[in-house]
């Protein structure tokens, strides 16, 4: 095999991994939605979930599902429709605005600032497929194999002989004596 035929392989498996990745975003959403529906279905029935989920968790729950940003009353709202007890916390506003702070600072939630609507501030489901196995050589080299792409388009001339990706080394640290 050549470079060029690994280029285009290593080009093949991250767009399957990209593509997967939305996949399993999309299963995500379905899986919160449903997991409402159960929840929802399950307090019209009358009957009492065996294993207690936490605010955390429900809050998670509800934002993903929402599948739009949501403001902390809007979390509120929601967690009551599905039957989750909040009658244990004094305020239960503050503890839902405590906990979509820490998921939107974890990195779980985006904040949506809503400046024209004062205190109306909401969050979306941001959490996607983290990118572990794909490192900066990586994404260097498909930067690299973009902008040759593009370049090859613009000029339409034969694209230049591969370059060589280059491996960046990361500062260490040092003690002073």
């Amino acid at each position: 095999m050549t470079t060029d035929d690994y280029r285009r392989a290593l080009e093949t498996a991250i767009r399957e991994y990209e593509a997967l990745g939305q996949q399993r975003q999309d299963i995500d959403k379905r899986l919160a939605e449903v997991a409402q529906t159960i929840g929802t279905l399950s307090r019209l029935c009358g009957l009492v979930p065996t294993v207690p989920i936490g605010l955390t968790d429900a809050c998670r729950l509800v934002v993903r599902g929402a599948g739009v940003p949501v403001t902390p009353a809007d979390v509120r709202e929601r967690l009551k429709a599905i039957g989750f007890d909040l009658s244990k916390y004094v305020n239960d506003l503050a503890a839902i605005h405590t906990i979509l702070k820490r998921l939107n600072e974890s990195g779980e939630l985006r904040f949506i600032p809503r400046g024209n609507q004062l205190g109306k501030h909401a969050y979306l489901w941001h959490r996607g497929p983290h990118v572990v196995a794909l490192g900066p050589d990586i994404a260097a080299f498909m930067r690299d194999a973009s902008l040759e792409r593009e370049a090859m388009r613009a000029t339409e001339e034969p694209a230049p002989p591969p370059s060589r990706i280059r491996r960046v080394s990361r500062p260490t640290k040092t003690t002073k004596p």
